[in-house]
């Protein structure tokens, strides 16, 4: 489960009022400070300028403004315009979070639930994502689900995990469309329905999230909630294995040996067999010592070249 950095920042004028606005900023105006800020750091009407964004941010954050404080934590957790310091990242989006910005709230959840710059501390982030969600950010409100399904911060509690990320997937969050999917799924909190699981793998699966494409692959290939359907199941697997995701790249690999839903081609399965063992899982591994009997000398180079090019792929991604 992926837990999401958000960064919100006023959309900016066009270039026509760069100079209007350069002039409220100059005289104080917080909000025109924020407006240049987020010019520099878009580059809009202006030279994209980390460095001015970030004065501009600074200038109207030691006025008291919520928005610029959490946009300087962003750039200080980036290093954006100046030396990456989670510390100071905290500080601001501290300050921030205490005048109720729910995107600082958030982003202090997240840093109390990585550890990042900080004492990990499961409860203070299970706080600051309630009070977040509580303002209907999205992304807390699926990362607080995560919280009750788990057990961190608080006590183990499906039902609600179910309802935040219900409130989330309404908002179209990809990660919590995956892990509602999962809860129907399985049966956590609601009787199992695979077919409510596959439309919700889908749409996660659309907005790019390669575990929803595996599992998704999955139900195709054992007709779960949809029609068993191996084309698609490869299509799937292929579109969760190029973005690294290991257990997809050996079910395409299978699925290449086999002549499932795709050509069989011995290379192919054994470029994805090697690909995803270089990840450390073992049943690639074993498939991969298995297949390579059957393999002449040229076809191994090649599917070692192919798999090079695969993990390369994924590194620039």
């Amino acid at each position: 489960m992926v837990l999401a950095l958000m960064m919100v920042i006023t959309a900016s004028g066009n270039t026509a009022g760069v100079n209007t606005t350069l002039q409220k900023a100059k005289s104080g105006d917080p909000v025109a400070q924020i407006v240049l800020g987020t010019m520099y750091y878009e580059g809009h009407g202006v030279t994209k300028d980390y460095k001015k964004a970030f004065e501009w941010f600074a200038k109207a954050a030691e006025l008291g403004n919520a928005m610029a404080q959490h946009n300087l934590g962003v750039m200080y957790a980036r290093g954006n315009g100046v030396p990456q310091n989670h510390k100071r990242a905290f500080e601001w989006y501290t300050r921030a979070a205490e005048q109720g910005f729910a995107d600082a709230q958030h982003n202090l959840g997240l840093m109390y639930d990585s550890g990042l710059g900080i004492p990990q501390d499961h409860k203070k982030a299970f706080e600051w994502y309630a009070k977040a969600a509580g303002q209907g950010l999205a992304d807390a409100q699926c990362n607080l689900g995560i919280m009750y399904f788990e057990g961190h911060g608080v006590q183990q509690n499906h039902k609600k995990a179910f309802e935040w990320y219900a409130k989330a997937v309404e908002q179209g969050v990809a990660d919590a469309q995956y892990n509602l999917g999962h809860m129907y799924c399985h049966g956590y909190a609601v009787p199992q329905d695979y077919k409510k699981a596959a439309e919700l793998y889908t749409r996660a699966a659309r907005q790019g999230v390669p575990v929803a494409q595996y599992d998704l692959g999955l139900m195709y290939v054992k007709g779960h909630g949809v029609p068993q359907d191996y084309k698609k199941a490869a299509e799937l697997y292929t579109r969760a294995a190029e973005q690294g995701f290991a257990d997809a790249q050996c079910n395409l690999g299978i699925m290449y040996l086999n002549g499932n839903g795709v050509r069989q081609d011995y290379v192919q399965a054994y470029k994805w067999f090697i690909t995803s063992a270089a990840q450390g899982l073992e049943s690639a591994s074993r498939n991969k010592d298995v297949l390579i009997k059957y393999m002449t000398p040229a076809q191994i180079t090649e599917g070692q070249r192919l798999s090079h090019e695969a993990m390369g792929r994924v590194k620039h991604k």
